[in-house]
């Protein structure tokens, strides 16, 4: 689905990410590379294509909008390198043109020589790009600028005939913040309920649709 946000086209894809035509940027959240390798450490049985998954489907995106940028607005990695970030490694080999930028989140605690290996512009803080502040979070004053972040995992409940109620992750436009859905698959979500003026895109399995 192709929105406008701040006079800027956006389209919003079936696999959680933004693509934003005007700057060749594809934008995604909450990745969490390492995950699924950090729990089966821990004794908790997650199959290990998880992460496989997440590339696949992110090298699906490279083929169908070929972008110059791939922005991650945080938790591109979960805590520490370990195999599922070395896949990484062997994908960000494929991909060596790309220009890889990662806004830091709360469990983005690589080492510096880590994301220097890995090809990987590191911001702590922010990202500004006119109109858009790109950030982890929402931050708690508001300026011109418009803030896209991540962090919680969007979803929303939809209610269909009989009763149905189904969970869907969401792209979330406010007044001065959007938040994406996470892109990893092995992700939670967090429910959040309309407030007057905010838009929310669900993503179904076949199509991103306003509700």
């Amino acid at each position: 689905m192709t929105i406008n946000c701040k006079g800027e086209e956006l389209i919003l894809t079936v696999e959680r990410a933004i693509y934003w035509p005007a700057k060749s940027m594809l934008i995604i959240s909450d990745v969490h590379i390492g995950k699924s390798a950090h729990f089966r450490k821990s004794g908790i049985q997650v199959p290990d294509t998880v992460g496989h998954t997440d590339l696949q489907r992110l090298t699906a995106l490279m083929k169908e909008f070929q972008p110059d940028i791939l922005l991650v607005t945080g938790d591109m990695f979960h805590n520490n390198i370990n195999s599922d970030a070395n896949a990484f490694l062997d994908w960000r080999k494929t991909h060596a043109e790309l220009k890889v930028v990662l806004i830091k989140g709360n469990h983005d605690a690589l080492k510096n020589a880590d994301y220097e290996a890995l090809g990987i512009e590191v911001h702590t803080k922010e990202l500004l790009c006119a109109p858009f502040r790109f950030i982890h979070d929402k931050p708690k004053e508001f300026d011109e600028y418009y803030n896209i972040t991540g962090h919680i995992h969007p979803g929303v409940v939809l209610y269909g005939r009989a009763r149905q109620r189904l969970k869907f992750p969401c792209f979330y436009f406010g007044e001065n913040c959007a938040v994406l859905p996470a892109f990893s698959v092995f992700t939670g979500l967090a429910i959040l309920k309309p407030e007057n003026g905010d838009r929310f895109y669900a993503i179904t399995p076949g199509k991103v649709v306003q509700v």
